[in-house]
């Protein structure tokens, strides 16, 4: 079906090679900046996608796309710019496997950071810079950026924003969907910029600074040591703690924030909830922690740093929480599952879904009790729309058929449960570390190739928020004559 149709598609997938082409450039600078010996690898990349890129993008696109097109050309370019970035850590040496390259990348790009690395520091200054440089690509979307930077495709921007946005609904916070992309980009610059010159304050190198914050901002969470954060200060792990809880709230927030609406912006129920979540768990979890440190103010940071991390599905670690009691590891699991707030750059199902849903539960108790009453669900003042309701519901549905399908196809390899559910938990919610054999000291090295390919796609699936990736699938089944 898609290739019938293959203009516009050839056009977009030629649009995006060149901007992966251009996005090469800066890891390829840096390798001559530290003379890693790598930048014939990226410059040879960058070839690679302009080849076909250019013809491509010569293309004139032949129609607008409906929103079903939109989702499946976002799934497609999804995985071709997956497919192109994992070439040069391949060619490098840097990661030497395709598949473990193609996980690497398909992890940095949808923001998870799980690695399949033992060694972090083994890396080159290049390979470090690019896997967490895709971090900061993919957090805000690549289809957010080529629209902020590029007229592409008149009334089919917006299908494609919707593809890649976060949250069951997506709407312009401004008109033009161009303006919106703009406004959401400069907004994610400008807290990219906050977190580094803090950083650089703090006594942090740039390289370090500039790493750091692509994996904050960007909610990636991919490490530069062995030990996450846990090397840092206590005022640089405050520092990203801090943009880890900002980068989790709804970017609607900020741009009441900046419109000088602040009462507006404090009223969306969705920030409210969250907030009170990650300041209701960072309590318990501090209080239950309190005899592992030496004093409360040690465990209330290590207790609010892994949950802004957590919820925010970021992934960066300051302590091995794997070790802490039950009750925050409960606690932990429960916020992986919730995730951050709809329209940010975090992953998990989103407040703004859990919130829903626990009102259609207090609707359907209602009516229970009294069955004439007509109830409507609200949402910031306003009803919600009957679509917004179906699709949270449906998403959840699929949400957890394709979260135990996976878990089955992983538990053909025989580790311990809490491995294979913590797996496919912290991959479908773009988390990274999990418990078990994939806590925050370890990696996803030891999995096969076969199991690497289940998680990537829960990575993919995941950060697309599931349709898209579906959507993309059934089109390549073989249709029946």
């Amino acid at each position: 079906m898609i290739m019938k149709k293959n203009s516009i598609v050839l056009y977009i997938v030629g649009i995006l090679l060149i901007f992966e082409g251009a996005f090469l450039l800066l890891p390829m600078f840096v390798s001559l900046i530290y003379r890693d010996g790598n930048w014939m690898w990226y410059l040879l990349t960058i070839g690679i996608c302009l080849i076909p890129g250019i013809p491509l993008a010569r293309i004139k696109p032949g129609k607008n796309l409906s929103l079903k097109e939109g989702y499946i050309i976002v799934a497609l370019c999804w995985v071709v710019l997956s497919i192109f970035g994992a070439i040069p850590l391949m060619l490098s040496g840097d990661i030497p496997n395709y598949v473990d390259a193609l996980f690497e990348t398909v992890s940095g790009f949808t923001t998870t950071g799980a690695s399949i690395l033992s060694d972090v520091t083994a890396l080159s200054r290049s390979g470090m810079f690019w896997r967490s440089f895709m971090h900061w690509i993919g957090g805000m979307g690549i289809f957010m950026f080529m629209m902020a930077v590029l007229p592409m495709l008149g009334t089919s921007d917006m299908n494609l924003m919707r593809a890649e946005s976060t949250g069951p609904s997506v709407e312009r916070i401004v008109p033009h969907v161009r303006d919106t992309a703009r406004l959401m980009y400069s907004m994610y610059f400008g807290i990219t910029i906050a977190e580094m010159i803090a950083l650089l304050i703090s006594g942090m190198d740039l390289y370090s600074s500039a790493l750091l914050t692509f994996g904050t901002v960007g909610t990636g969470g991919f490490g530069l040591v062995n030990e996450s954060c846990g090397t840092y200060t206590a005022a640089q792990q405050m520092i990203i703690a801090v943009f880890m809880a900002a980068s989790g709230i709804n970017y609607t927030f900020y741009f009441f924030i900046i419109s000088r609406k602040i009462k507006e912006a404090f009223h969306i129920e969705e920030v409210k909830y969250y907030l009170a979540i990650v300041f209701t768990s960072t309590v318990i979890i501090a209080i239950n922690i309190s005899h592992l440190y030496q004093s409360a103010g040690e465990s209330l940071r290590h207790a609010f740093f892994q949950v802004a991390s957590i919820m925010t599905t970021t992934g960066y670690s300051t302590a091995d929480f794997d070790l802490w009691p039950e009750l925050s590891r409960t606690i932990l699991l429960i916020l992986m599952m919730i995730g951050g707030c709809s329209g940010s750059t975090a992953g998990g199902v989103k407040v703004y879904r859990i919130v829903l849903l626990m009102k259609q539960f207090a609707k359907e108790l209602s009516v229970l009790r009294h069955p004439r009453e007509v109830k409507l669900l609200r949402m910031d003042g306003n009803t919600v729309k009957e679509s917004v309701i179906r699709s949270t519901n449906v998403f959840i549905s699929i949400y957890f058929v394709i979260f135990f399908i996976s878990l089955l196809f992983v538990s053909i390899e025989n580790y311990d449960f809490t491995t294979g559910f913590t797996a496919v938990a912290a991959t479908i919610n773009n988390i990274g570390p999990g418990l078990s054999l994939v806590g925050p000291t370890c990696n996803y090295g030891f999995f096969s190739a076969y199991s690497k390919i289940i998680l990537i796609f829960d990575m993919l699936a995941g950060r697309l928020e599931l349709f898209p990736m579906l959507l993309f699938f059934s089109m390549l089944k073989p249709r029946r004559k």
